[in-house]
């Protein structure tokens, strides 16, 4: 987690509200003398100028105090190429082209790179009447406007192109953070945050583009800012140095484990799961025991080679008792993801045959195969009457089971090795424990289903929040109620969902919020 370092100094917004600046330091290493710098105060503020001139000169740039013949770039904030013009004759300069006129964009992106990066046409200020250079490819970008970005991820298209990972990256862990101190609200903040950045067609390289964006509340932006400024966030750093998150987040890697149980292991003085290992005394579910046992496999990530591996088993199974089922991949996989942590299956049947034994007889397959390492079924609770949940985080009531399955690996060719070097490998485990969700759901739900065990979380979260905000109706992965007409709304599709709730499609790899 070497991203996130603690800065040395302190945001702009904290200055604001009363903290003292930062102490600045008079001599430091120039490492790029060809390039002298010189940001001007004008629309910027003395506080911002002086961090900005000091977060330099530690990167090892020359940057000036004083406008003067040695400068060869000219950084403004918030001007435009004529205001810097006009401020230029002010100061007496005859002659502004041995200048270049540079956005603070440009400086920003030279404190994350920690050297210059070349003054591209989009970090210069130009007339606008102003041609960039021949030979010089301009990319045309469609016109972005801040204020139509919706507050719903459902009406976001959200592919894995992630252009903001260092700020997505930082919420997350300050979101999962706040998770483990059930503090819901301040979770929901960053999560909406995440979701809200992974979504844009750029990277965001100052404040200004994040102006009129919704879901910025002050704690988004005080990192975002910090980040910008120092290409790290210092309350990030803290979190993950923090010895009850480190504690909480190798607790609930293990299968079986929650918030709850993870409280309760930490009070009793446990910080890692080696601790919990090695404590006779704990009381653990069968799940736990499970999760404990194949911890090391668990944890490692699914490969995409893996899940088509574990998806070929899992459906051949399934047509031995039940030809005409539909076994699909869910989840991120079925997102476009190429790793995971587990794999889910949604399995119905589009037939007049019905079979409710069916997940029982798989699991009984794998035990007989040799396959099954652990297995918790859950009967089904489904009521077809039965109103959709208000709650966005619901879990439903269809019959499932979380299992943990032998995925036997390849073995290397061993022809060539000795007597003794064969005997060793033979001790090496050749299968690799893998977790797998079996969703059994009558075909009539199985849109509803598929759409909420698709994912992602966030995506699904905010297609609840606007079906009961914006269209006075109640969704959840068994069906959608009108509140207004009183009826249960058929779909026999994902497009049918979307439509009757008056959106757009989203395709499934764009729903990675």
């Amino acid at each position: 987690m070497d991203r996130f370092k603690a800065p040395a100094v302190i945001s702009q917004r904290k200055r604001q509200k009363g903290l003292h600046s930062p102490k600045l330091s008079c001599s430091y290493e120039i490492k790029f003398s060809n390039f002298v710098i010189f940001i001007m105060q004008r629309k910027m503020g003395v506080t911002r100028r002086m961090f900005l001139m000091e977060l330099g000169r530690r990167k090892g740039f020359r940057v000036e105090s004083e406008l003067s013949d040695s400068v060869t770039h000219i950084v403004a904030e918030n001007n435009s190429y004529l205001e810097v013009l006009d401020w230029l004759k002010a100061q007496a300069v005859g002659d502004s082209s041995r200048f270049e006129l540079l956005d603070i964009s440009w400086f920003t992106a030279c404190m994350e790179a920690g050297r210059p990066v070349d003054s591209e046409v989009k970090y210069r200020l130009m007339e606008q009447s102003q041609s960039p250079p021949l030979n010089t490819p301009v990319l045309e970008m469609p016109a972005f406007i801040a204020t139509k970005v919706s507050q719903y991820s459902c009406q976001r298209k959200t592919t894995l192109n992630n252009s903001n990972k260092k700020f997505t990256d930082a919420f997350e862990v300050m979101a999962e953070n706040y998770e483990f101190k059930e503090n819901e609200i301040f979770c929901l903040e960053f999560l909406r945050a995440a979701s809200l950045l992974k979504s844009l067609p750029f990277s965001v390289t100052r404040m200004k583009d994040i102006q009129g964006l919704p879901c910025m509340g002050d704690q988004v932006r005080d990192i975002i800012e910090e980040i910008i400024e120092e290409g790290e966030s210092s309350r990030v750093k803290e979190v993950l140095n923090d010895e009850r998150y480190k504690a909480f987040k190798q607790f609930t890697s293990v299968f079986g484990v929650g918030v709850k149980t993870s409280e309760k292991w930490y009070r009793m003085g446990l910080r890692t799961v080696g601790e919990v290992k090695a404590d006779k005394t704990l009381k653990l579910s069968k799940m736990q025991k499970a999760g404990l046992l194949y911890y090391e496999d668990l944890v490692s990530c699914v490969s995409k080679a893996e899940a088509d591996a574990v998806s070929l088993i899992v459906k051949n199974t399934v047509c031995t008792f039940l030809p005409d089922a539909l076994v699909t991949i869910t989840g991120g996989f079925r997102r476009g993801k190429n790793i995971g942590h587990d794999i889910d299956f949604l399995i119905t049947n589009p037939g007049p045959r019905e079979d409710d034994e069916l997940l029982h007889k798989v699991i009984d397959l794998w035990k007989k195969q040799g396959l099954l390492l652990y297995c918790d079924i859950i009967e089904s609770t489904f009521v077809k009457e039965q109103l959709p949940s208000r709650k966005v985080d619901a879990m439903d009531h269809f019959q499932k089971c979380f299992a943990i399955l032998k995925l036997y690996q390849p073995r290397v060719d061993n022809s060539t090795c000795n007597t003794s070097e064969q005997l060793e490998m033979a001790e090496v485990k050749d299968w690799k424990a893998i977790r797998v969700d079996l969703v059994i759901t009558p075909f009539e739900q199985y849109s509803y289903a598929l759409l909420g065990w698709t994912g992602s979380r966030q995506f699904g979260r905010d297609l609840r929040r606007y079906a009961a905000h914006e269209r006075k109706m109640i969704l959840d992965n068994h069906g959608l109620y009108d509140r207004r007409k009183r009826i249960f709304l058929k779909a026999g599709s994902e497009e049918e969902i979307f439509a009757h709730l008056g959106l757009d499609y989203v395709e499934p790899w764009e729903r990675n919020a």
